[in-house]
């Protein structure tokens, strides 16, 4: 748990630039002094959705990145709840991405090529009418960022949102509309889809369900209702009982757009 003089909790924030690509309004921020730079999302710049109550995405992101720590994953980047330059709202520590010339951890690729240690996902046409495969890196770290975003009801795991840090690990970020009671899994990582989930992972998932009745659950109860903590318990048993990844079901099992 964070201490009163973390510098992402307490540090003055000041506005250094935007992220314009994004839905709701994303800023980045920094405080020179504490070397700290973040990504922050003001609840009042949360544009409303249909199926996600008004003025809860901040807290999504919050409850989120509890899921991930109790799991012991570190997937999702430090995050909290705070007051910020235009109010409250969500602040997560800024990840610091590797720039190289190869495919990223998820991409596309022209049909045929997909390159090795990668799983292809779907096929499509770009947008000259070329036909491409979606693909993801099969690598372990994003394969336990996809059995979170199964834990978390993500509805939206597009491509972008998956980073890789310059320490080597991988990063999922944006989770404003997960963790809701009703089955809303929309992802690009359906490369493990039908395949069984590991004993590792499964104890770690073991953790979190015994954990969510106790002190877990009593810090997700001002972020979450009570149905949207009990399916996230559901799901977890449900993975435990049954651990296997799950098929795409719906008519839109991939986020759009995908990246």
């Amino acid at each position: 748990m964070r201490t009163v003089n973390d510098p992402l909790a307490t540090a003055e924030l000041t506005v250094i630039g935007q992220v314009t690509t994004a839905s709701n309004v994303t800023l980045v921020c920094e405080n020179a002094e504490a070397d700290l730079r973040v990504v922050y999302k003001p609840v009042r710049g949360e544009r409303p959705l249909w199926d996600f109550p008004d003025g809860t995405l901040a807290d999504r992101e919050v409850a989120s990145y509890l899921v991930s720590q109790a799991l012991g994953w570190g997937v999702i980047p430090e995050t909290v709840l705070r007051e910020g330059p235009l109010g409250p709202g969500m602040v997560q520590r800024w990840i610091e991405v590797v720039e190289d010339e190869g495919p990223d951890l998820v991409d596309l690729c022209p049909v045929g090529q997909v390159p090795g240690g990668y799983r292809e996902v779907l096929r499509a046409l770009d947008p000259g009418g070329h036909p491409v495969s979606l693909v993801h890196a099969e690598d372990p770290r994003l394969l336990r960022m996809a059995v979170l975003d199964v834990l978390i009801n993500n509805a939206d795991r597009k491509g972008g949102h998956a980073l890789l840090g310059v320490d080597g690990r991988v990063y999922g970020v944006d989770h404003g509309i997960c963790l809701h009671s009703e089955p809303k899994l929309r992802t690009v990582l359906w490369g493990w889809a039908g395949e069984t989930i590991g004993d590792e992972l499964l104890t770690d998932i073991t953790v979190l369900v015994k954990a969510l009745p106790g002190e877990l659950g009593e810090r997700l109860a001002p972020l979450l209702t009570d149905a949207e903590i009990g399916a996230l318990e559901a799901r977890g048993r449900a993975l435990l009982e049954n651990p296997v990844m799950p098929l795409p079901t719906g008519q839109r099992p991939i986020p759009w757009p995908a990246f």
